[in-house]
């Protein structure tokens, strides 16, 4: 992979990680239409690491109280972060259940397109879902079900920030809350996958690809800053669903190349 496909692709994963669009499915569809050889899964993840750490400065205050909370013994804060523990356990245990057939399908575009129009889908049911939420945060049963649409957001083209936050709309989440608890929640997802890819990314940087990497990374964090802001904008808008119709296009489009 040049420079230049690792920029290319770091501002992809930047710009669709937050955006309901999802990252991986444009990272899988871009490579292949641009004809760059698949890097795997372990670009994909350390490009999510850094729009990891674009949450942890977007969320910096929010994260901050949290941990105020926790040192100070307090049950709201202890509530809430057992809560954001739950909603990570279906992603990890079926990481752990499924990893190779899971790192396989991002090599595949066909699995992209139709992860693009179940995003659309998903999307589309905000409609009546956001108008209607209010809850200042997620019930325990709430957050497990928060957890599986992140499991299911592991495969390509199944927007993350798209199915965490309209499922947490669909459970009466209010947008800007539920927004919150979706990427705060991605800390822990995201930094489990760096863990365990972390010798693969020493073997990657150390077979010469070390500057690529470092600028995708940056790429990504960059604009993934960017993109987060705008994302709870237009949250705020109640036009969230009409993601909808490019999630379906280009989903749409994908299974018309590969076929």
């Amino acid at each position: 992979m040049s420079i230049l496909e690792a920029l290319l692709l770091g501002v992809v994963q930047g710009l669709t990680e937050f955006l309901p669009v999802s990252s991986s499915g444009h990272l899988v569809l871009g490579q292949a239409l641009l004809g760059i050889r698949s890097s795997g899964i372990v670009f994909e993840i350390l490009l999510h690491g850094a729009t990891l750490l674009a949450v942890v400065v977007f969320y910096r205050v929010r994260l901050s109280a949290l941990a105020a909370g926790l040192l100070g013994r307090e049950p709201g804060a202890w509530i809430y972060a057992g809560k954001l523990a739950l909603a990570t356990l279906p992603a990890v245990l079926l990481t752990l259940a499924l990893r190779e057939t899971l790192e396989a399908q991002f090599d595949r575009p066909v699995t992209a397109g139709l992860g693009l129009l179940l995003t659309g889908g998903i999307l589309w049911t905000t409609r009546w879902t956001l108008p209607r939420a209010a809850a200042p945060e997620p019930s325990w049963s709430a957050a497990w079900w928060i957890g599986c649409a992140q499991a299911l957001a592991i495969l390509p083209g199944v927007s993350r920030s798209g199915a965490t936050v309209g499922a947490a709309l669909a459970l009466g989440v209010a947008p800007i809350q539920a927004a919150e608890f979706s990427f705060l929640m991605s800390i822990a997802a995201v930094g489990g996958a760096l863990v365990l890819s972390a010798s693969d990314l020493a073997a990657a940087a150390g077979a010469g690809s070390a500057l690529p990497l470092a600028l995708g990374f940056s790429a990504a964090l960059v604009s993934g800053l960017a993109a987060l802001a705008l994302f709870v904008r237009l949250l705020r808008t109640r036009a969230f669903h009409r993601f909808a119709y490019y999630a379906w296009a280009l989903g749409a489009l994908a299974l018309l190349l590969t076929w």
